[in-house]
This record gives C-alpha cells, structure tokens and sequence, in this order.
C-alpha cells in the first residue's frame, strides 16, 4: 500500500474502520465526512515526501453544533481507545505542523479522526458565516487557495447535505465575479505587456526576463479564470496548470517566453499565448473581443488589443455594484502576501478598504 494515495488511504480509514466503529459507538450522530483542509492530498499532488508531516489515515467529521458541545470530546477519546496502532501499514498518529486548541474543532495526537463544525470551519478559512456570501465585493475578497481547501478533497459521508451544499455553491465565482476579475486580468497584462521589449530594447535583460515572467503568471492565471479553476498556492501552481485542458497548448509558449534569451523572442512568444488566450475564451463562451497583435501605438514592441478585450468583458458585467467598481482586481490580484491572503478577515478587511474611496 505505499503506493496509495492521501484521499484513497482517507477515503478506506472512513469506510472500513471510523464508519463501522461511529456505527457501533455513536449510532445516532448525523455528520458528514471529508478530506478537506489543508494538505497536498487534497489536490492529488502528495508524493513520498508529503509523508513528513499532516499525511496518513485522517478524516473529519461534520456534526451539528448542539453534537459538537455534547459529543465532540467523546468521539475523539473513545476512538483512541479503541483504534488500531495503524491502518493500511501508516501510523494513525501524524506529524503535525500545527497542533493546539482550536475552536470547533476536536482531535487528538493519537490519530487521525478529527471533530469539527461546519459553522467554524468555515469562518476560521474564508471569515464567512453560514448563508454568504451574499454579494460581489465579499466574494472579491476571498483567497482562491482558501477557496480550494474547502472545495477541493473529498467527501465521504453526508446525512444532511449540508456540506455538499457548502462546496458546491462555493465551488466557482458567480459568472459577475468571474467576468470582473477577467477583466482585471487583461488590464494587468495590458500595463505592463510593452515592458518586456522597452527593457530589452535598453540592454536591461534582467529586468526584461522579470517583467517576462511576471506576464508569464499572469497568463497562467488568466488560464485558470477562462477554465473556471481557482488557483492554489504557490507551490502546487504550475502543476495545477498543467492538468487543465488549455496547458498543452499553452505550455510551450510560456516554456519558450522564459527559456528566451533574446526579448523579441520573449515577447513574440507571450504575445501568441495572449493570442490563444483569447481565442479560448471566447471558445469557452465567455465575453472578448477578437485578438489583434501588432505593435506598440509607434514602438517595435509586439502587444495584443489588452485593454479592448478587457473592456469587452467588463461591459458584459450585470451586477451594479460590480460595474460601478473601478478595474483593480480581486484579493489574489491585488497581493500575494501570504500574511493577507491567509487572513481572511484581514483579507476582507482589505478589499472594502481598497474600494472605499472608488477611484481606480
């Protein structure tokens, strides 16, 4: 069983040794069970090394507030009582980075079965309470790696749906949302498109290949919101990109825009991805314009009709809040600060902040 998967293993823990023993001990609890949290396992990218820390039989169950007051220290201490020293050859005590009281949340270091409420999982990852979000400036301001560590994994179990319900309905951006950050997507590679070539054109050639690379990413993001993805972190980043459906076309455009030594080389690769890019959205049904590649108003430099294309999306915006936004960008847009991003009610706190004042 080396071989097995993190969601496999948690998958066979729930089903042949936690269901049967609740069954047996607790027979009355409704709950769900899920892989969902943190953890490489959640997007199918756990290796060997993942095993060095919050990896091995795991699983969390979802009871009801009133459970979880009455039951939810039970349920951990009896089950450490009564489990096995393994499962499948792993060890039921895991690694943990982190440990410690938390609230709505039950689990002891002797194994992997943890007690949790849905109501403080899931203000404890997104700052949301049950119901919301209930409009567009909330959803802006929700980190899409958040967003994946309640959507992404597995669920087991469900007796009331409530969790099913959770993730599907923050499974992906409203089409509004969705259609305001493509917009500020092309606006981003519009500012700085142009940049590539007036660098290299100065012998700048680091700061040509930074700003490639910048665009680089930014494409790739581009790709996730056409392909109605989030994007995880950082370091799972590239190998989430590379299982989408566009990635084989995409890849080796992008390969070659950072591979480049020369910049018009850089930048004639990035502008045949824009192109692509382009091309795929609307493919994909969602508002554009036709892709034009072509110079630089008089420069030499190679740019797509960015801020045409993006003007097309945000014109399709039907929500009035949001059309009345000036083009910044959503939480992941804005910042990559892990401190912000991972807070989410700093997070929160932020966006409202950066509209406040409603000047771009």
């Amino acid at each position: 069983m080396d071989d097995i998967s993190g969601i496999e293993l948690s998958r066979r823990f729930y089903a042949e040794l936690v269901a049967p023993w609740l069954g047996r001990a607790f027979p009355a609890l409704r709950h769900a069970a899920a892989l969902i949290g943190s953890g490489s396992e959640l997007l199918g990218f756990d290796d060997a090394m993942s095993r060095d820390h919050d990896w091995g039989p795991r699983v969390t169950i979802f009871v009801s507030e009133a459970d979880f007051a009455a039951q939810g220290e039970a349920i951990v201490e009896a089950f450490a009582a009564a489990a096995p020293a393994d499962f499948l050859g792993h060890p039921l005590s895991l690694k943990r980075t982190r440990d410690g009281e938390i609230a709505g949340v039950r689990r002891d270091p002797r194994h992997g079965l943890e007690v949790h409420t849905l109501e403080a999982m899931l203000l404890r990852t997104l700052a949301l309470e049950p119901g919301e979000p209930h409009d567009a400036l909330t959803w802006l301001g929700l980190s899409e790696q958040r967003l994946l560590t309640m959507t992404a994994g597995a669920v087991f179990h469900d007796d009331d749906g409530r969790l099913t319900s959770l993730r599907e309905r923050l499974a992906a951006f409203p089409r509004d949302v969705r259609l305001y950050k493509l917009a500020c997507q092309w606006r981003r590679i519009a500012e700085e498109q142009a940049f590539v070539g007036r660098t290299g054109d100065l012998g700048d050639d680091l700061g040509s290949r930074v700003v490639t690379a910048r665009l680089v990413r930014d494409a790739m993001r581009m790709a996730f919101l056409i392909e109605g993805r989030y994007t995880p972190y950082p370091k799972w980043f590239g190998a989430a990109f590379a299982r989408m459906p566009c990635a084989p076309e995409l890849t080796p455009l992008l390969e070659r825009a950072v591979a480049a030594s020369d910049w018009r080389d850089r930048e004639a690769a990035l502008a045949d991805a824009y192109r692509r890019l382009a091309k795929l959205q609307l493919a994909r049904g969602l508002p554009g314009a036709e892709p034009v590649v072509g110079p630089f108003h008089d420069r030499p430099f190679l740019v797509i009709n960015a801020d045409v294309i993006g003007a097309a999306v945000a014109a399709e915006i039907a929500d009035p809040a949001l059309r009345t936004l000036p083009i910044i960008g959503s939480l992941d847009q804005v910042t990559d600060s892990t401190p912000v991003i991972e807070a989410p009610e700093r997070a929160r706190r932020a966006m409202v902040a950066l509209f406040d004042d409603g000047k771009a």
